[in-house]
Order: C-alpha cells, then sequence, then structure tokens
C-alpha cells in the first residue's frame, strides 16, 4: 500500500494542526496505522497508532492528551489532530501501515514519505 503523509507546516507554540494519511488501496482498511515522527541527527519515534476499525488507539506518553488518531477507511485516511503544541513536537512526521498495534517501528512495513511540522516558541 503506498502512503501519502500531508498537512506539515510552520505553526506557533500552542497552536493546533491536522495531519492526514491518504493510502492508494481499498485495501487500507485492512491496515493499522501508526505515526512516527524524526528529528535530524535522532532516531524516529512512535507517536500513535490506531486499530484497523479505529476503535483502538494507542499514544507515546509525550504526546498523550494533546494528540488525536483517527481514521475514515472510507476515505482511505487517517488523520492526526496535534493540539497545544510544543517546540519539542517538531520534526517530520511519517505514516506507516502495519498489522499490529504497537508502537515499535518494525511492526509497520509500509512506510509514506514524511511531512514537516514545525513549532516556533
Amino acid at each position: 500500500v503506498q502512503l501519502q503523509a500531508s498537512g506539515g507546516g510552520l505553526v506557533q507554540a500552542g497552536d493546533s494542526l491536522r495531519l492526514s494519511c491518504a493510502a492508494s488501496e481499498r485495501t487500507f482498511s485492512t491496515y493499522v496505522i501508526g505515526w512516527f515522527r524524526q528529528v535530524p541527527g535522532k532516531e524516529r519515534e512512535f507517536v500513535a497508532a490506531v486499530s484497523r476499525s479505529g476503535g483502538s488507539t494507542y499514544y507515546a506518553d509525550s504526546v498523550k492528551g494533546r494528540f488525536s488518531i483517527s481514521r475514515h477507511n472510507a476515505k482511505n485516511t487517517v488523520y492526526l489532530q496535534m493540539n497545544s503544541l510544543k517546540p519539542e513536537d517538531a520534526a517530520v512526521y511519517y505514516c506507516a501501515a502495519g498489522q499490529v498495534l504497537g508502537s515499535r517501528e518494525g511492526l509497520y512495513y509500509y512506510w509514506g514519505q514524511g511531512t514537516l511540522v514545525t513549532v516556533s516558541s
């Protein structure tokens, strides 16, 4: 499955931003979708994931309560709503598809290109 992440941009601390991850296939609903982020020079880290139906979600502690992941299977799209953004949230955000809900990168085997989020203080 091909994934296309979008929605990144430059915002101020405290602002909100919504990222989208669009897929090319009707089988999109058969995949768990995760969001990861990476700052240059650092390892990629898990942000959030959503189950196939959207009924289960999983978040990194650093974003819990501020970010919300959801999916619209009829539109082959997963969203990451990011509220109360902090400068430390700035990164390239990637979406990925797998079969198991979890935070390990190895669980995901299809990756989209990243979308850059910049947060000014």
